[in-house]
């Protein structure tokens, strides 16, 4: 099941290729396009001279605060392969994007919309890795593989403030046999405002289970001045304990594979310089700006896909990272930083993650 392969496009397999999108609700075979203007609220007027068969129903319109729309609900054995939306970037941290799989009663994935996609800033970082796709202006991909054996439901929830007028969809995916080795994909989000006394942040606490984690999505909104990126990303695997990680890096800009600070020539430009690869990427770095609807704080977004190095645990894994930068003595200082990050990883059986917290706690400005 290795989709990210191309040598598996040569190969004819024993699968159904289906797709679900607001033209097709279910995917159902033959089905699409069907809506005629006027059957629903989602149907557009723009349509009233053209008629059934003509991008009559192409989103969902109006999504209310509070409200809750399955986006699919599909049965199984199957791999959702590709997912596309697109929203106004106001909304990127008020959608709640949940997963449940099989015959489970929580979701396995609970995360703003924008960070699943990369996008946790303000939903206008392009990225360009394996993955995650994001393109002008908002278009927002994932090909992480996601299995199911007997459902998968996806929904979304307008947890904000302000009715959504339109939200855009499609996702693909194969109705085929699926083996005993494939994992179901999990994300975790959390939201740290460390302290001097507590400069650490979890990026997921302890998980159980067999798996291996798969990526990193960072944003880190500076509180503080100078250089925030001096702590050491740690992994603590299958019992170890809290003060004796397995594997433990070196830095922070060095677990998203830069190095000294992003920073092309300190003489000249000590802004840092944004990248975005198939694997590793610090694709955004905002600072003070007189946009109206940019971040007032220094603002950092950074991935790392562990898609060619998992990261393999047998019973249970943790991941932190600490928040340094440096006094003028040349010593480490704990730094007071906002700190938001997804972790996307695999486990061997569905399970629970912990609810979203509030709108309000979602944001940092």
């Amino acid at each position: 099941m290795d989709h990210f392969s191309h040598a598996n496009i040569a190969r004819l397999r024993s699968a159904t290729t289906r797709s679900i999108s607001a033209e097709n609700p279910t995917g159902t075979k033959g089905q699409g396009a069907q809506a005629r203007p006027g059957d629903d609220p989602w149907c557009t007027e723009a349509a009233s001279e053209l008629g059934r068969c003509w991008k009559v129903r192409p989103c969902l319109r109006n999504l209310e605060p509070g409200q809750t729309v399955v986006l699919a609900d599909i049965e199984g054995p199957g791999i959702v392969q590709h997912i596309w939306c697109t929203v106004l970037a106001k909304a990127h941290r008020s959608i709640a994007w949940e997963v449940t799989y099989d015959d489970a009663d929580e979701p396995s994935i609970r995360v703003p919309v924008g960070d699943f996609f990369a996008n946790g800033i303000d939903g206008r970082s392009l990225v360009n890795s394996q993955p995650i796709a994001v393109n002008p202006m908002g278009g927002m991909n994932s090909y992480w593989p996601m299995p199911f054996r007997t459902r998968f439901r996806l929904t979304i929830r307008n947890d904000g403030h302000e009715t959504i007028p339109e939200f855009f969809y499609q996702l693909s995916y194969s109705l085929e046999e699926v083996g005993d080795d494939a994992a179901y994909l999990h994300t975790s989000w959390a939201r740290t405002l460390t302290t001097r006394n507590t400069p650490e942040h979890v990026i997921l606490d302890r998980v159980h289970g067999r798996g291996h984690y798969a990526g990193t999505y960072l944003v880190w909104n500076q509180l503080s001045t100078g250089w925030w990126g001096e702590g050491e990303v740690k992994f603590f695997l299958d019992g170890d304990a809290d003060d004796a990680p397995t594997i433990c890096g070196t830095g922070t800009e060095d677990y998203f594979g830069g190095a000294w600070g992003f920073v092309m020539d300190y003489e000249r430009n000590q802004r840092p310089t944004t990248f975005s690869t198939p694997y590793l990427g610090y694709p955004q770095a905002l600072f003070d700006t007189t946009d109206q609807d940019a971040p007032r704080i220094p603002s950092h977004g950074l991935y790392r896909w562990h898609i060619p190095d998992p990261i393999r645990f047998e019973r249970d894994c943790r991941v932190t990272v600490q928040a340094l930068g440096w006094w003028p003595n040349g010593k480490y200082q704990p730094l007071t930083d906002d700190i938001a990050s997804t972790a996307f990883y695999y486990l061997q059986r569905p399970t629970p993650v912990r609810p979203l917290p509030p709108v309000e706690s979602r944001y940092s400005r």
